[in-house]
């Protein structure tokens, strides 16, 4: 009988005997128990990687990406901002005033910081990324295990190892360092099982509703995920087709009617979002020199240690750790992986489908230039043939898209996992019974058959391959259990910030300018002094994407000319001769500024800043634990 195209990660696609499938029909409490087993397991793991967080949770931040760590600090604050005063989501005032940010055009999680914008308000920022980062990892690893045993695997083991690899792996907790969007991947096997159910019978239009549900909600949570997710899928569905040409024809018109149902939905929810981010305030097109074309991965990467793994030796990232560390699987997992594709790709399809993805998206993250061990070859990558201004793709990094290779491995990982599960359990032809949905469980299967005088000896034969399969894949895996996220001590604001001693200074419409200025290199304490405020007070510059002058994207506002000065004193740690130009510049920023007040805390650069800006705009007043300059008289 013909496999529908729709579900190509079932178990009913593996190409094994049907006479192997495990029975099905067994107590709901082991099955119950197993699961929650794995979940508590994830929760623990996620509560671990983030004990240096944990230990000083107000005054620790990611040692790797501070900046990134403090813009999303910065980003739960908006959320519960944007709840409290009931203000658009989608644009704030709050950061690099007084232009704005448009916030769907950056990485702004507004899926995650709205809903949980109460517990914000209740726990502050701090404790609210340190809460959902562990949370969001757990949370992938959930969705793998609940995608891999529903859908894939019979071993509730073999499913939990290869959640916690979705949710855990190298790639993925280099990104823990500071850029939680790319960790809340908790949606993205939904959206795998649902496209590939697209096809059933029957039920195309309820599929399509919920995929077009979801593919919504994510687009609120990391739009380059998703687009990943959308490539990987499209892979899959094409590598299947190629095998399956005949069930394929059969279910291709219910797929794209489901197909379509998803996009119709998805298209009218996300509409004007979507526009805003294109055609919005501080939209733009593309980043300036398409910087991000370069980083492509290197080949040394796949069989190195990552860096925050139990084997990994954080000295190899400054030889060929130029991009991120978005494979680092280590040897043995790589050599693990190649076995496993060579035993299982001619009996199982998914294994077969896994090796397209692994081929195709590891060739497709090389990037303009072939790197081997830190050095550019000279041989041409597949990215110099892609233009620079491709729209969607002008923001992709080529090594980001080794995150499928990662979710293929991990897929991998199960199915190596069941196949040794499976190993000396003596069998005999049966036929499979029709399937019976009932909510979530795995699709019934036929009852195990019994052994007989034949298959018996045969099993007892193969039953040593089982050991030896559980520990290959354990001795692959192992070396890359994680280590805590590491962190480090930064200053806390000062109390003239956290007490409200700013608030006679800053009337409404106004602005309080921190020295430094906060940028994506500089200001990293002062931009947190907005987020642990609540964004109380607008401030200028700040850690964003926004347009330059022709509408391309760059990091960060736009200098202007004291912003320079300021920047320029704390690099030379000296303050420069200031000119009449320097001071009518200053006066000039800040009116387009709106500044009411120029606030500076202790820090090291705290001596020539404080000279500087008192040779830019007179002397300040010590207030609290700051100095102060009242600039409302200054500029008006």
């Amino acid at each position: 009988m013909a496999v529908p195209v729709v579900d190509p990660s079932l178990k009913s696609l593996t190409d094994a005997d049907p006479a192997e499938a495990e029975s099905t029909r067994r107590p709901r409490r082991r099955p119950a128990r197993a699961d929650l087993l794995a979940l508590g397991a994830y929760v623990l793991l996620g509560v671990f990687l983030c004990l240096n967080y944990w230990g000083d949770i107000n005054g620790r931040v990611s040692s790797h990406l501070p900046t990134d760590h403090s813009w999303f600090e910065w980003l739960f604050a908006h959320g519960a901002y944007s709840v409290r005063h009931l203000e658009n989501p989608l644009f704030t005032a709050r950061q690099n005033a007084p232009d704005g940010v448009n916030m769907i055009a950056n990485t702004s999680l507004l899926g995650v910081t709205l809903p949980l914008a109460p517990l914000t308000m209740l726990l502050g920022p701090q404790v609210m990324y340190a809460l959902y980062l562990g949370g969001a990892l757990a949370a992938t690893a959930g969705t793998g295990y609940w995608m891999l045993s529903r859908h894939l695997v019979r071993s509730r083991a073999a499913a939990f190892v290869g959640g916690a690899f979705l949710g855990f792996a190298p790639g993925i907790i280099h990104h823990a360092n500071g850029q939680p969007n790319f960790v809340s991947n908790f949606l993205l096997p939904l959206i795998v099982v649902r496209v590939l159910r697209l096809g059933e019978p029957g039920r195309w239009r309820r599929n399509g509703l919920v995929l077009g549900a979801l593919v919504t909600y994510q687009i609120f949570i990391n739009e380059e995920m998703l687009l990943l997710t959308a490539l990987a899928c499209l892979v899959v569905v094409l590598a299947y087709a190629v095998q399956r040409p005949a069930a394929t024809r059969a279910a291709a018109g219910t797929f794209l009617a489901g197909l379509g149902v998803a996009g119709g939905l998805a298209l009218a929810l996300a509409a004007y979002p979507i526009w805003f981010q294109f055609n919005g305030p501080q939209s733009y097109r593309g980043l300036q020199g398409g910087v991000f074309h370069n980083w492509g991965e290197d080949l040394m990467a796949f069989v190195t240690f990552a860096r925050d793994t139990w084997a990994g030796d954080p000295a190899v990232e400054k030889t060929i750790g130029l991009t991120e560390q978005n494979t680092w699987f280590g040897w043995p997992l790589v050599l693990l992986t190649v076995i496993a594709l060579v035993l299982l790709v001619r009996r199982s399809l998914p294994a077969r489908i896994a090796a397209v993805l692994i081929v195709v998206f590891t060739v497709a993250s090389i990037g303009p230039w072939v790197r081997f061990d830190g050095v550019e070859t000279g041989v041409r990558g597949p990215w110099s043939y892609v233009p620079d201004d491709l729209p969607l793709v002008e923001m992709m990094m080529p090594t980001r898209l080794t995150l499928v290779v990662g979710a293929a491995v991990g897929v991998l990982l199960a199915l190596a996992w069941d196949a040794a599960h499976r190993q000396g359990r003596p069998v005999v032809d049966q036929p499979r019974v029709p399937a019976q949905r009932t909510g979530d469980a795995a699709p019934a299967v036929a009852d195990e058959p019994a052994a007989t005088d034949e298959t018996a000896p045969v099993a007892a034969r193969r039953r040593w391959l089982r050991p030896v399969g559980y520990a290959a894949v354990a001795l692959a895996v192992l070396p890359l259990f994680p280590r805590p996220l590491p962190a480090q001590q930064i200053d806390p604001p000062p109390h003239f910030i956290t007490a409200g001693g700013w608030r006679p200074y800053v009337p409404a419409g106004r602005t309080l300018v921190p020295v430094p200025i906060p940028s994506n290199v500089h200001g990293l304490p002062t931009l947190r002094w907005s987020a642990l405020t609540g964004q109380e007070f607008a401030i200028p510059g700040g850690y964003f994407i926004g347009p330059n002058e022709v509408g391309e994207g760059v990091f960060g506002a736009p200098n202007r000319p004291t912003s320079t000065l300021i920047y320029s004193t704390m690099d030379k740690d000296a303050v420069p001769a200031l000119t009449d130009e320097n001071r009518r510049q200053a006066v000039e920023d800040l009116r387009f500024w709106r500044a009411s007040v120029v606030v500076l805390g202790a820090q090291p650069d705290e001596a020539v800043l404080r000279e500087l800006v008192t040779g830019l705009i007179g002397p300040p007043q010590r207030v609290d634990d700051v100095w102060v300059w009242d600039v409302r008289a200054l500029v008006g």
